[in-house]
């Protein structure tokens, strides 16, 4: 198969063609027919893949959502989910099939400096998508992956976790250095191919993985202290929520908010409520993102509470029976998500990763000792850019922040009245607490669930006559490896699963970078 044809088979029917994207806006349409793709360039396949790794888990209402259920920010009252109760099964690897899109993007570059800038690409696209992977099963395909067709490989060996973020760390060294000698490019929708951005946030994404490795700082291959240390000191990295890894929404099919409602598109908004570990910290902070994130309850309203009232905003437990949460939702006394979030096809810009993970990381480290920035600084200023953020972005509207709007003056009252304090303990909680709350409809990745596995913060409250888990006495940990794999690549998954878990696949087994 030629590599002409190996290009629309994988791009071809993946919409590709409503996303040309020039440097001057974002997802602009393509003027060509979709059907008759007769020309691939690398702004084509690096918009497919970028939109692929920021859009196309959120593409529907549902889905987005998902991860924060799983991360107990809301339930939801369809039916008994899954995500909810704890219930994890198996995962895919059907990340990786985007990755056969970059050597022919690396290829049809026009010029060296652009080569680069593809290649580093390539490299970070390939380290978000082997991390996310690992994340969640443990050890992964990785050397041998996405190499069936070049060289046959259908079967490919698992490498070691270790082993994997090595490789992570190691292709995102590269991409900062190509960036670095590369130039602006096409067919970027997040930072319309300006490198130094990308080259910001390929840095600042290497501090989340180096963070995630913070119980192997003994490990004299990952060296994770020195390389935190070498990056915070000595490369770029984002500079405000302006820099932050997401995507921006327009008013075109297929372009708008996922959770938008123009025109009752989206008949899900009737069953999320919000729940105690998103409500309760808000409240006991007296921070006014509660009103940013949440709609009153009507009840609370017809008893005579206003909007801008905290008694306004009850919180659930995401724990509870189902039972007992029906009789909630059908008594109307509950938090619904704030209106702004179906009513406009630009509520905000949904990030994967934004600039305040990143103040939150540089605080967590040098609560660690890994720095000797002070924690405080890098706190205060993660709260500020999450704040300022939602400022900007919603509409100043008593509908929309019902009378209890975010200013500088509020900012630095809320900053003075909640310092970072107490225990290195009770002060790394503190930070991952913030972290949660500003990651709130961002981080779509499983981030925040992720971090609870790391951290156990926020608390979440295991309720064995509810937990879907097996046992129902403990939090799973894992999903388990795909069904493709075990019919497919039956030796190599088997060896995988033999040497980390003792031959059982099961979601609560302990992976290496939890070890």
């Amino acid at each position: 198969m030629t590599i002409m044809k190996t290009v629309i088979k994988y791009i071809g029917t993946l919409g590709l063609a409503i996303f040309s994207l020039a440097a001057c806006s974002k997802f602009d349409e393509i003027n060509t027919n979709p059907n008759a793709t007769d020309q691939v360039t690398s702004s084509m396949l690096a918009s497919n893949m970028i939109l692929n790794i920021t859009r196309s888990d959120i593409s529907t209402q549902k889905s987005f959502l998902q991860p924060f259920m799983l991360a107990k920010y809301i339930t939801w009252q369809e039916g008994q989910e899954s995500y909810q109760y704890n219930r994890i099964t198996r995962g895919g690897f059907g990340r990786l099939s985007l990755l056969r899109n970059i050597d022919p993007m690396v290829n049809y570059a026009e010029t060296e400096e652009l080569k680069n800038s593809y290649t580093a690409l390539g490299h970070f696209i390939r380290a978000w998508q082997f991390f996310i992977l690992s994340m969640q099963m443990g050890d992964i395909p990785y050397s041998e992956a996405i190499k069936g067709e070049a060289e046959g490989l259908i079967k490919p060996k698992y490498d070691t976790q270790k082993e994997v973020f090595l490789g992570i760390l190691n292709e995102l060294d590269q991409a900062n250095s190509l960036f670095g000698q590369g130039a602006n490019f096409q067919g970027d929708p997040i930072y319309n191919g300006n490198a130094d951005q990308w080259q910001r946030l390929v840095n600042s994404f290497e501090l989340h993985v180096l963070i995630n490795l913070y119980k192997k700082i003994d490990d004299a291959d990952l060296k994770v202290v020195s390389r935190f240390q070498d990056i915070v000191n000595n490369r770029s990295l984002m500079r405000d929520y302006n820099d932050n890894f997401a995507l921006t929404y327009l008013d075109k099919d297929g372009q708008k908010y996922p959770w938008v409602n123009i025109n009752s598109s989206n008949p899900f908004t009737i069953y999320p409520m919000l729940t105690a570990n998103l409500i309760d910290p808000l409240k006991a902070t007296g921070d006014l993102r509660l009103f940013y994130y949440a709609k009153p309850s009507a009840v609370k309203l017809a008893a005579g509470k206003s909007a801008s009232d905290w008694d306004a905003y009850p919180a659930v437990e995401a724990s509870a029976s189902f039972n007992s949460l029906q009789t909630i939702h059908a008594s109307k006394d509950f938090s619904d998500l704030n209106d702004r979030y179906a009513d406009l096809f630009n509520a905000e810009p949904v990030g994967q990763f934004n600039y305040w993970d990143v103040q939150f990381i540089l605080a967590e480290a040098s609560l660690r000792g890994w720095i000797s920035n002070s924690a405080s600084t890098y706190y205060n200023e993660g709260i500020t850019a999450s704040m300022k953020f939602l400022a900007n972005y919603t509409p100043d509207n008593e509908k929309y922040h019902h009378n209890r709007p975010i200013s500088d003056n509020y900012i630095q009252s809320y900053l003075n009245a909640n310092p970072l304090t107490g225990s290195t303990t009770h002060q790394l909680e503190q930070v991952i607490t913030q972290k949660y709350l500003a990651g709130f409809l961002q981080d779509c990745d499983y981030f925040a669930w992720f971090e609870n596995r790391r951290t156990g913060y926020p608390t979440f409250i295991l309720n064995s006559s509810t937990n879907l888990n097996d046992p129902t006495t403990s939090f799973p940990k894992r999903w388990l490896y795909p069904q493709d794999e075990l019919n497919y690549n039956g030796e190599n998954v088997s060896e995988a699963i033999q040497t980390q878990f003792g031959g059982n696949d099961n979601v609560n087994q302990e992976m290496w970078i939890l070890k």
